[in-house]
């Protein structure tokens, strides 16, 4: 864990281990969406980190990128449960994971 903590970026971490189930299941029936979800989860914690190093405009485009990426990961997962690959209920964490992220890239981006 980080020594000095950014809460976003503890739900980022918290978002990943609740995917992780999702993600195995998903893999047996579209390898493609998974991996994107991969990517955009990866991209949520790494535009928060990257935008808490910077200034301006420049932390603004990072952080809108986080909120981009969490809304596509949200998008994903309800692309998923629609094709039947996974249930509602195996989205719960996750997708309340992503709420709370989208909230506070839209205050760091307001």
């Amino acid at each position: 864990m980080p020594k000095h903590p950014f809460h976003a970026f503890e739900l980022a971490l918290a978002l990943i281990r609740s995917l992780r189930p999702v993600l195995t299941r998903l893999r047996q029936h579209d390898k493609k969406l998974s991996e994107q979800i991969e990517t955009a989860a990866n991209s949520i914690g790494l535009n928060l980190c990257e935008g808490r190093r910077r200034t301006g405009r420049d932390k603004l485009h990072f952080w809108r990128l986080a909120g981009s990426s969490a809304d596509e990961v949200r998008g994903a997962l309800y692309l998923a449960e629609a094709w039947g690959h996974v249930e509602a209920n195996d989205l719960v964490e996750s997708l309340a994971h992503l709420d709370s992220l989208l909230a506070i890239t839209w205050k760091l981006t307001h």
